[in-house]
């Protein structure tokens, strides 16, 4: 089926909004060895966070919040590994399991942000945009692996995306990998959507229209967006 792309918006973000909680803060400033942070008040409790996690040095605060994040998926070694690593390269970037890097950037974020730069800078980009199928009858949800095969017209051949999955995003082959390039993907409503990926593989730049068409095999049974 055909379908009409438009972009609404895209945008370089510095963090993915609302992904840290104030119950993140509570337990990560217990980690940090705060006291009584059930008692601060809930706006000043990233504040109390930030400045908590300066009284450690950098990759000793790396390790605390990635092992808060990701002891499920790392051992020890990794942690300590990486949070060393994060000092020097974008690690949300670079590390090799790629279905890591939604929670890396995050927590690099929130580095960078408590040491003032000491830890490098990564971006994400936003991106607003709706899906108009050719016949307004066929209305479906897409999965992330479906708006990345939707986007391939309207990316620069230069997009890394393109450059590693050429044939997955053009639909060749399957294209498991969609789910952690697309951080997130949300509906909004009548035929709106937003995404989040990292700005490594996607920028705002990369975009080479505002409005371009595709087409998408996919059965009219709905599926559920992940």
């Amino acid at each position: 089926m055909k379908y009409t792309i438009k972009i609404t918006s895209a945008q370089t973000i510095s963090e993915i909004p609302n992904y840290w909680t104030n119950p993140d803060y509570m337990q990560l400033l217990e980690k940090f060895n705060y006291p009584d942070a059930d008692k601060a008040e809930k706006e000043t409790l990233e504040e109390l966070l930030l400045m908590a996690i300066t009284d450690y040095e950098p990759n000793e605060a790396a390790a605390i919040v990635l092992e808060y994040k990701l002891a499920d998926k790392l051992n020890d070694g990794q942690i300590q590994q990486i949070s060393n690593d994060m000092l020097l390269d974008k690690i949300s970037e670079e590390y090799p399991d790629i279905s890591l890097h939604a929670t890396l950037f995050p927590v690099n974020q929130l580095l960078f942000k408590a040491f003032n730069g000491k830890f490098p800078n990564t971006k994400a980009t936003l991106i607003q945009f709706s899906i108009e199928p050719e016949n307004a009858e066929n209305i479906l949800e897409f999965t992330k692996e479906d708006v990345l095969h939707l986007f391939q017209n309207g990316l620069s051949e230069r997009t890394l995306i393109k450059r590693l999955f050429g044939e997955q995003i053009a639909g060749s082959n399957n294209f498991p990998e969609a789910a952690s390039i697309l951080w997130e993907l949300q509906p909004v409503g009548n035929n709106h959507y937003t995404f989040i990926t990292s700005d490594y593989w996607l920028s705002k730049d990369d975009l080479v229209a505002d409005e371009f068409s595709a087409e998408l095999v996919k059965e009219p049974k709905a599926e559920e967006i992940q």
